[in-house]
C-alpha cells in the first residue's frame, strides 16, 4: 500500500520537477563539463600517451568522455533537477555544519585543473582529491603528538640538536622548523627499518614506535609526523603506489631559500653538500619539504614521485 502511494506521488510530480527547455539543455552540458574534466584528467594520468606532436589521443580521449556523459544525462534528464537541488541541500548542509562545503567543491575542481597546466613540480592531486588515504581514521589516531611520550622525546630532540641556530638572523621566525628539523636528525639517526608481519599492515602509534625506533615507512611517517606537531610544524603524509613518507610545510619561494641557507651553511652541512634539496608545489603554491627516511637531510631525494594521496595535519 505504501509503495504505491509514493508510485503515484512519483507519477504524479516527475513531469513537473523535470527541467523545462531550454535550461535542461544548460543544465546538462554544465554538468557534463564538471563531470568530464576530472574523468579526462584521471583517464590522462593512466592511460599510456603517444608520442606524437599533435596529441591526437588525448584528445579523442575528451571527445569519447563528454559523449559518454552527455548520452548518460540525456538518458536521466528527468531526474537531474532531483540529484541537483539534493546536491546543493547536502553542500548547504556541509557548509553550515563544517563538513564538504560549496568552497571544498570549487577547492577541489581548482586543485584538478592544476595539474592540467605546465606543472615544473607534478603531483597526481587529482587522485589525492578522488581517492581516500589508506587506513585514514587509523593513521590519524596513531599520530598521537599530545601523548606526553611523543611530547617528551620531540622536546628532548630540541635541546640535543642545533642549539647555534638560535644565534642564526631570523631563527625565531623558523623556530618550530628548526626544531621540526631536530626531530628529524634524532629519528634518522635511530630509525631501523623493521617489515611488517606477512600478510598483515601493522599501523603502531607514535608513541609505541618510541620504544624502540623501529618499523617500517608508515610507521616512520607517523613518528616524524607526531613529533613535527608536537613542536608546532605542520606535518603532512605522502601516500605513492608503494611507499609512505612525511613532508613538513615550509611556506612560500622567499621561506625555501632561507631554509635552504639553513640546511646547507648551518644544520646539515656534510649531510647535504652538493646535492639537491627536494620538495613539492601544492595546488596553492605552498612548498613542502621531503622528511623520508631515506635523506640524510631535510629535502633529500624522493623515493617515488608518483603520489596517489597526501593527508594533511594542520588542525
Amino acid at each position: 500500500m505504501t509503495t504505491n502511494i509514493f508510485q503515484d506521488l512519483y507519477a504524479k510530480y516527475k513531469d513537473k520537477l523535470s527541467l523545462p527547455k531550454p535550461w535542461d539543455t544548460v543544465v546538462i552540458s554544465i554538468l557534463n563539463v564538471l563531470l568530464t574534466l576530472p574523468t579526462f584528467i584521471i583517464a590522462h594520468h593512466n592511460f599510456l600517451e603517444l608520442d606524437t606532436r599533435i596529441p591526437i589521443d588525448r584528445i579523442l580521449l575528451f571527445i569519447i568522455i563528454f559523449i559518454v556523459f552527455h548520452y548518460i544525462l540525456i538518458a536521466i534528464k528527468k531526474y537531474i533537477i532531483i540529484g541537483v537541488f539534493i546536491y546543493l541541500v547536502m553542500l548547504f548542509y556541509g557548509t553550515l555544519v563544517g563538513g564538504y562545503s560549496f568552497y571544498r567543491v570549487y577547492d577541489d575542481y581548482r586543485s584538478m585543473m592544476y595539474t592540467m597546466g605546465d606543472n615544473p613540480y607534478p603531483q597526481d592531486i587529482i587522485i589525492d582529491k578522488l581517492l581516500p588515504f589508506p587506513n585514514k581514521s587509523k593513521v590519524l589516531k596513531a599520530i598521537d603528538f599530545t601523548n606526553p611520550k611523543v611530547r617528551n622525546f620531540a622536546l628532548s630532540a630540541t635541546t640535543k640538536h642545533f642549539q647555534e641556530a638560535k644565534q642564526i638572523k631570523g631563527y625565531s621566525e623558523y623556530r618550530s622548523i628548526i626544531q621540526s628539523f631536530a626531530v628529524f636528525k634524532e629519528i634518522k639517526s635511530r630509525w631501523n627499518y623493521v617489515n611488517d608481519p606477512i600478510g598483515s599492515n601493522y599501523i603502531a602509534t607514535a608513541s609505541e614506535t618510541l620504544q624502540h625506533f623501529s618499523g617500517d615507512c608508515d610507521d616512520h611517517a607517523i613518528l616524524m609526523a607526531a613529533g613535527v606537531k608536537a613542536v608546532g610544524g605542520i606535518p603532512r603524509l605522502i601516500h605513492t603506489d608503494a611507499h609512505i613518507y612525511p613532508e613538513i610545510y615550509i611556506g612560500t619561494k622567499r621561506d625555501l631559500e632561507n631554509i635552504t641557507f639553513l640546511i646547507r651553511k648551518v644544520l646539515f652541512v656534510e649531510e647535504s653538500k652538493g646535492k639537491q634539496i627536494h620538495y613539492h608545489i601544492d595546488e596553492r603554491g605552498h612548498i613542502w619539504l621531503n622528511l623520508d627516511y631515506t635523506g640524510t637531510y631535510p629535502g633529500g631525494k624522493f623515493m617515488s614521485e608518483t603520489i596517489l594521496g597526501q593527508l594533511t595535519l594542520n588542525d
